[in-house]
């Protein structure tokens, strides 16, 4: 550090370690996902119809609280002006900031004292990925409201020449920087050990490509113009670059003792499947020449911290549930004949979504036994009225719902119980440790965690093989090759199990099912909320998904048996839904400075 606490760019790029440096850096701006969001919260999981938030009501002047209730403005939006956690927050100014230094770095590296060439070309391939990061997350966030940057601004550089680019011309500027990296030979395909954990990869830069070529051709995006073609193109490459280094799905379980034990599913939920689904997202990826998870692209650094205690099951001692699954995503998974629940083009026959069209051909769903006979994806990433597990942490003793079985580490079996009036995990519109919606997210909860039994969530995986290779399903759907996409989504069913799509699809059922498989398999990975606005139309707004959630309506009957029915979670709608919703605006004192450089407004409409 100089003496006056600065160093200049020339100094910093004058000696091989600082250049190092600088590109760590670079780093800082990665965000941790999941449940690190301000308070510890899913964010995006919980501002979609995917789930609800425990703390909406019992402290609704935190992040979900206010934009159910539409409280939000350029100036103060909750999704954006919280006090950062593990960098989800502030994404504009922190994003930009990324942008920045990466563009300073890869315009001075080939001129840097860097000791060895080869450094200096792998240096200069991970700052283009981590620009291309950052700008794919302000275009996910923000739309086509960015100029390109290739030159970093000084502070007193004339601004009135920024132009906006298009959301294509963004997106083509993010694949040039993906394309770079995948020129440089010194850059991996995968890190394999842990001296070098968290640095970016071509397997990185090939799932950006084929998530924003996606998102470019998706219809809210694509500026009228049919880009599915090149959609397909760019990922039937990308997923075959990834195949041809070792990437697969992940298939077999890993760890026996832990998820196929006694202890981890338990009666009716007991399946291979689920537990292998399980397994993926509550293991944290090694880093080796050959590891046993070949399916994760890109882990954050940060673990999800204390899930069963702050978003999982709610217990006696626990602080709180956090994400409680919607019903509407609980009718989102099939039964195990592969036949959905509802008829998917139209899904409810009235606005609240209290009315669910059923799908006349399905057989065995019964809605007085709606648990039964379910996708395993279901038993792996949702608690519902009825699922057991063992419980380490404190219930009170004499419980109807404990039952006694023998367990480990002084562990009981818990039957959890939903029902409102349950005192400790029932549905209740505002204890913290309840459920607001009947149901309680599984997915990212280890099966031995717990009060007595501290097993912290896995790191979050930001990117896996499983969404690429449904970016290729949807985009080559949309292409018109119907047979591909088919083969693609059945490699996600039956994974866990589910039956092949029927091959009689036509183009339009076709894109319908791969949707709705998008929904099942990416569940609460945040994945839904940017689809939702995604598969809109310009001017459209959210109100047919995000506007009523609603809950289980379960009532435990004299004898022990339950009536199940439908509530909406609250009585009047979330107000997050209307079309200014769709986009996140830029920030008032941002969107000025621009309107006053430029003479252009800048801001996304409705803000």
């Amino acid at each position: 550090m100089a003496p006056d606490g600065r160093l200049t760019y020339d100094e910093i790029f004058a000696e091989n370690d600082k250049v190092g440096a600088f590109l760590n850096s670079c780093y800082t701006y990665m965000p941790a996902k999941g449940v690190r969001y301000f308070f510890w919260s899913r964010g995006p999981v919980e501002w979609s119809d995917e789930a609800w938030d425990t703390d909406a009501e019992s402290e609704s002047g935190l992040m979900s609280g206010r934009l159910y209730n539409g409280d939000a403005s350029a100036a103060n939006h909750p999704a954006v002006n919280v006090s950062e956690d593990s960098g989800n927050g502030n994404y504009w100014g922190r994003y930009w900031a990324g942008i920045r230094n990466s563009t300073v770095f890869i315009n001075r590296i080939d001129s840097a004292v860097v000791d060895n060439e080869s450094d200096r070309k792998r240096w200069k391939a991970e700052a283009h990925l981590l620009r291309a990061y950052y700008y794919h997350e302000l275009l996910k966030w923000y739309g086509a409201v960015l100029p390109i940057v290739r030159e970093p601004y000084d502070f007193d550089a004339d601004f009135s020449q920024v132009q906006k680019a298009s959301y294509y011309e963004v997106t083509k500027f993010i694949m040039e920087d993906c394309d770079a990296a995948l020129a440089t030979d010194e850059l991996p395909w995968r890190i394999t050990s842990d001296g070098e954990a968290y640095r970016l990869t071509k397997a990185f830069a090939e799932a950006i490509k084929s998530k924003m070529i996606l998102f470019a051709a998706s219809p809210q995006n694509n500026a009228g113009e049919n880009r599915w073609q090149e959609a397909y193109e760019v990922n039937k490459q990308s997923l075959a670059n990834l195949r041809n280094q070792g990437y697969e799905l992940y298939n077999k379980v890993n760890f026996p003792q832990t998820y196929l034990s006694d202890n981890a599913f338990i009666g009716p939920d007991k399946n291979e499947k689920a537990a292998l689904y399980n397994e993926y997202f509550t293991q944290t990826t090694q880093f080796a020449a050959a590891p046993v998870d070949r399916e994760t692209i890109y882990q954050s650094r940060d673990s999800q911290g204390d899930v069963w205690n702050i978003d999982g099951i709610g217990a006696q001692d626990g602080y709180k549930s956090g994400t409680c699954p919607s019903q509407e995503l609980v009718d989102a998974y099939e039964t195990i004949d592969g036949q959905p629940i509802l008829d998917l083009a139209n899904p409810y026959a009235d606005e609240k979504h209290l009315q669910p069209n059923y799908n006349p051909e399905n057989t065995l769903y019964d809605p007085a036994d709606p648990y039964a006979n379910r996708d395993p994806r279901f038993y792996a990433s949702i608690y519902y009225n009825g699922s057991r597990r063992y419980a380490f942490w404190n219930f009170a003793e004499a419980r109807e719902s404990v039952e006694n079985y023998p367990a480990p580490m002084g562990a009981r079996t818990r039957i959890i119980a939903t029902w409102a009036g349950e005192p400790q995990t029932g549905l209740h519109p505002t204890v913290r440790k309840a459920t607001r919606t009947g149901y309680f997210q599984r997915k990212f909860l280890h099966p031995n965690s717990g009060t007595n039994n501290r097993v912290t969530g896995a790191n979050w995986k930001i990117f896996r093989l499983g969404e690429v290779i449904l970016n290729f399903a949807e985009a080559a759907a949309e292409a018109g090759h119907l047979d591909e996409a088919r083969e693609a989504v059945n490699e996600i069913r039956s994974r866990v199990g589910m039956p092949e799509l029927p091959a009689d699809l036509n183009q339009a059922q076709l894109i319908l099912r791969i949707r709705h498989e998008r929904r099942v398999e990416l569940a609460m990975e945040e994945n839904r909320y940017f689809d939702v606005r995604r598969w809109l139309n310009p001017g459209e707004d959210l109100s047919k998904t995000d506007k009523w959630i609603t809950a289980a309506n379960i009532i435990r009957n004299g004898d022990g048996t339950y009536t199940y029915g439908r509530r909406t979670v609250r009585d009047v709608e979330r107000r997050n839904y209307t079309s200014r919703f769709v986009w996140l605006p830029i920030p008032l004192d941002e969107a000025n400075r621009l309107r006053s450089a430029t003479g252009v407004d800048w801001q996304n409409p409705g803000w």
